[in-house]
């Protein structure tokens, strides 16, 4: 029962189709190549990055490594390259703290296969499958 109104809650009032289950291996990965979504683009010009630094102190902790097709590609400095921990987790910024989240995948990214996190369906292939049978057959009687 309370899973069902996990799902209707999450699927209907906040408007998300995945949900987060696991937990951090602290692989570090995510913490490198690291696009930046500001408003409804992705940052793909060094200026506007420049810009970002003086609005919100998570952008200071970013290092531009490259830029492709979908924009700069960053690495956060406060990972320590030999551990692979972060070096404020404690502190953390709150982006990292919600890591991973739904954007990630509306993006076309990926979790690393060695991140514990996962990020599942909220509504599994075959409920909607399930669903549009029902419907179907509905429409055939």
């Amino acid at each position: 029962m309370f899973t069902r109104i996990k799902k209707w809650f999450l699927a209907t009032v906040l408007k998300r189709k995945y949900y987060r289950t696991g937990k951090c291996n602290a692989c570090g990965k995510c913490c490198t190549q690291i696009y930046v979504k500001h408003f409804r683009h992705v940052v793909d010009d060094e200026k506007e990055f420049e810009k970002l630094q003086y609005i919100h102190s998570f952008y200071a902790g970013l290092r531009v490594i490259g830029k492709d097709d979908i924009g700069l590609i960053f690495e956060c400095t406060h990972l320590d390259p030999e551990t692979h921990k972060c070096k404020i987790h404690k502190t953390r910024p709150a982006i990292c703290r919600r890591y991973p989240q739904e954007e990630l995948f509306s993006m076309g990214g990926a979790l690393s296969d060695d991140c514990g996190y996962r990020m599942e369906p909220i509504i599994s292939f075959s409920e909607v499958f399930e669903k549009v049978q029902k419907k179907n057959s509905k429409l055939i009687r």
